[in-house]
């Protein structure tokens, strides 16, 4: 979403069609992760009687989203400019590249998500404000610190998607008094498109993920970050973009 007003002639689409799209990312998690939040809302709101589990797992989130729901409010305020430059996307992916092919390479993944305490769930936390950086991804970095804590794969990237869920929502709210300021039918539409090509293409990329990690390490998509940071470290430094 950085990048294609750098590579195109099209004009910086705004931060609501960003929501847009996240929110219809938002929409693919929760439908993949269903039985999880399930499990959470009925923990939640019996107090532990009918699910401790999903109670537990519900207050984990929680202390996993407060850092970067936190920060993430400062930089709505601040609003630096240098986090829709293509260069900080180009840094963020070679640097977050070489974090998660050390964490997957160096720790054995000894760990299920069942095992999943507070500390965890407060580290993963904290590794997710890095996410606020464009190139970062979310994702990438979250189960990067997973990783780093012994989960192994599919637990890193499933706890991962439940904790896109409040801080996708948070930022979705946050951004729509915007739009709805300004609203019209054509805004409407573009947004409801967005999202609906959003949820469809976060689908088959979480299905396609989830797949590769049953079987495979996370090599493939280092590699697509380093090519990509240093493509467009090249594309900067000839003036292409």
């Amino acid at each position: 979403m950085v990048l294609l007003p750098e590579l195109t002639n099209f004009g910086d689409q705004g931060q609501t069609l960003d929501v847009a799209a996240h929110f219809g990312t938002l929409g693919a998690v929760m439908i993949y992760v269903r039985r999880e939040i399930w499990s959470m809302i009925k923990g939640f709101f019996t107090f532990g009687k009918a699910d401790k589990e999903g109670l537990a797992l519900s207050l984990m989130l929680i202390v996993a989203s407060l850092p970067v729901i936190a920060v993430g409010l400062i930089i709505e305020i601040i609003d630096p400019a240098f986090l829709r430059l293509a260069v900080t996307v180009a840094i963020a992916n070679l640097v977050f590249a070489g974090l998660l092919f050390k964490a997957d390479k160096d720790f054995p993944p000894s760990r299920e998500m069942a095992t999943l305490g507070y500390k965890d769930a407060l580290l993963l936390g904290m590794a997710q404000i890095f996410a606020l950086i464009p190139g970062t991804s979310r994702s990438g970095v979250t189960m990067t610190a997973a990783r780093a804590r012994g989960f192994d794969r599919l637990s890193s990237a499933r706890f991962s998607m439940l904790m896109a869920v409040p801080v996708i929502l948070g930022a979705a709210v946050l951004k729509s008094r915007h739009f709805f300021d300004s609203a019209n039918e054509v805004a409407i539409g573009q947004a409801a498109l967005v999202a609906g090509l959003s949820l469809v293409t976060a689908l088959i990329a979480i299905r396609f993920m989830m797949g590769w990690l049953a079987k495979a390490d996370f090599k493939i998509f280092v590699y697509y970050r380093l090519a990509l940071g240093l493509v467009l470290l090249g594309a900067l430094s000839v003036g292409a973009i």
